[in-house]
């Protein structure tokens, strides 16, 4: 039984590093920054979606900028960027205020039966995604005890878009701005540092006793 994959000698993950790896509270942080400049533009506005809709554009500018200034990726900030431009025509082509909201609850219904497949075919996200970050490409699918564990731990992702989508669908439906604000901002960052967190000891536990870590796949 022979190693594969091995990066650089270091410490293995654990779930606060695994916050490292999957990226931290800026990025997160920086997607709530929209939905509040807009449900506070269309509040103050008399619930006007057009400056509500500004105000996100604006807000999404600067939390790009920003994002690209301390040293985030252009790509990532122009992705989040766009998102926002996407989520703010939409509302302004429907003229409902609660359509702001609809790509980001259309994004957590995909991104949750994505990972189930995933799961399901033997490929999980979460595994995608931390060897490709530690530059292991498929290493780690070699690797009967990772693809195990890895599999485990997406499946408490599933359960985090599971919450979101519980909780937006009502919201959306009753067209509850101020609650889909509230929503948007204490299911962004408390639920990902809380689903990271757990995965990241799913991961970790799941893996078979005597197993030299996530940087360090075996090749069976």
């Amino acid at each position: 039984m022979g190693h594969a994959g091995r990066v650089r000698p270091a410490r293995d993950p654990h779930p606060d590093s695994l916050t490292r790896l999957l990226g931290g509270r800026r990025s997160a942080l920086d997607t709530t920054a929209p939905a509040v400049a807009f449900g506070l533009g269309w509040g103050l506005a008399g619930r006007s979606v057009a400056w509500g809709a500004g105000a996100a554009l604006v807000a999404g500018v600067v939390a790009a900028v920003l994002r690209w200034r301390s040293g985030g990726r252009p790509v990532a900030a122009l992705l989040g960027l766009l998102g926002v431009a996407v989520a703010v025509l939409v509302a302004l082509r429907t003229g409902r205020a609660e359509d702001f909201f609809l790509t980001q609850l259309l994004s957590n219904v995909a991104s949750a039966l994505l990972w189930t497949v995933s799961i399901l075919v033997r490929r999980p996200l979460l595994g995608l995604v931390v060897g490709g970050v530690l530059g292991q490409r498929t290493a780690w699918r070699r690797d009967r005890g990772l693809v195990r564990a890895y599999g485990l731990a997406s499946w408490v992702w599933v359960a985090q878009y599971a919450v979101r989508i519980g909780v937006f669908v009502p919201l959306y439906l009753a067209g509850e701005i101020a609650g889909l604000v509230a929503a948007r901002v204490a299911l962004s960052w408390p639920l990902v540092a809380l689903c990271v967190a757990v995965s990241g000891v799913v991961l970790v536990r799941a893996l078979p006793e005597g197993h030299p870590g996530l940087r360090h796949p075996v090749s069976e």
